[in-house]
């Protein structure tokens, strides 16, 4: 393939040049990394099979992970979803445009290619301008995975995009950095009772005060089980992760501070910005204590720094758990492995 072209935008408006560029592309079966609120997402359209097939080949992703479809207008839902139940009529409500994805049974017209061959299909009405501007350019719903080589740090520029998309795919279309900074929330709406299989931007109290209880998917915590297919992106085993071996600890700034000091050369830190005064090792903050909101936003560029320190292991502080908290959790014990040290 040619260079990636960096595509600009003058407004955010279906007219702009640069988005009707980008919707073209998509017409024509390309893919375009386009801007939402939660990260940058790799879209093509998600009617089209082949063209979702090159978002597999573009990020190495496995076929069995599933795309989420983006809509530009709350009355699609019903174009992509077979039925839409009272409970994501609230929540749409609530909570769209944003950073929530709802599982629901999929419409004949979705490819099994984009729903990973499941039955079901993530739906979600982005809040950035340019993201609907370009769904409503290109005419179709899009499937828009983050813009990243599988496994790595999910992208908040372009710059991010192009590190890792480089020549592989058509176009990056340039809207400055995401301000939510994780992927999208993902609920599941099939089940009994609704399921969170993911945390994002919109928090499970924020969720539970529209439509009540919910329960979580084990493997927003831990690993999925052996064998067990994954029902949302995001939920591998390792995921989010530079080159780099992270490794989270638990322990109040002083502690994490002497701990990492202690373990040697080669050796760097992931903390807050207050942590930084008492770490003697190379260190990369994430954001501020008690932030959960600023270290969503600087996590994953942050990952993507750690590899420049040339350290054999970073030791990475454990985050926040409240509001926001949960998904940069769920993202950083994924970069990690799952591996924590408890001071």
């Amino acid at each position: 393939m040619d260079k990636t072209k960096h595509l600009t935008i003058e407004k955010p408006d279906v007219q702009d040049k640069g988005i009707q560029g980008a919707a073209a592309i998509l017409r024509d079966g390309g893919l375009v990394a386009i801007p939402t609120e939660t990260v940058y997402g790799l879209a093509a359209d998600a009617l089209n099979p082949q063209a979702v097939a090159r978002i597999f080949e573009a990020k190495g992703r496995p076929s069995d992970n599933p795309l989420i479809v983006h809509i530009a207008h709350l009355d699609h839902i019903t174009k992509v979803a077979r039925t839409v139940p009272e409970s994501a009529a609230k929540l749409a409500k609530a909570f769209w445009p944003g950073p929530l994805t709802m599982v629901l049974p999929k419409a004949d017209c979705i490819p099994d290619k984009t729903s990973g061959g499941l039955d079901t299909v993530g739906i979600r009405l982005p809040s950035h301008p340019v993201a609907r501007a370009v769904i409503e350019a290109a005419g179709v719903p899009l499937a828009a995975p983050s813009a990243n080589l599988s496994g790595s740090p999910s992208p908040t520029t372009a710059g991010h995009v192009l590190a890792d998309m480089e020549g592989r795919i058509e176009a990056v279309l340039d809207g400055g950095p995401c301000g939510v900074g994780v992927e999208s929330t993902v609920l599941s709406l099939v089940e009994e009772r609704p399921l969170l299989l993911r945390p994002g931007g919109v928090t499970p109290e924020q969720i539970e005060s529209v439509i009540g209880p919910i329960d979580i998917h084990p493997a927003v915590y831990h690993a999925l089980e052996q064998g067990e297919k994954a029902a949302s992106p995001g939920m591998k085993y390792k995921h989010y992760a530079p080159h780099t071996k992270v490794i989270v600890v638990k322990g109040e700034s002083r502690d994490f501070a002497r701990y990492v000091n202690s373990k040697g050369d080669k050796i760097g830190a992931l903390c807050f910005d207050e942590d930084l005064p008492y770490i003697k090792v190379p260190a990369v903050p994430y954001g501020h204590a008690g932030r959960p909101d600023t270290q969503a936003r600087g996590l994953f560029d942050a990952l993507r720094h750690l590899d420049g320190l040339n350290v054999d292991v970073v030791y990475a502080r454990y985050p926040d758990m409240d509001g926001m908290g949960l998904a940069v959790y769920n993202r950083l014990m994924r970069a990690a492995a799952f591996e924590v040290v408890e001071l």
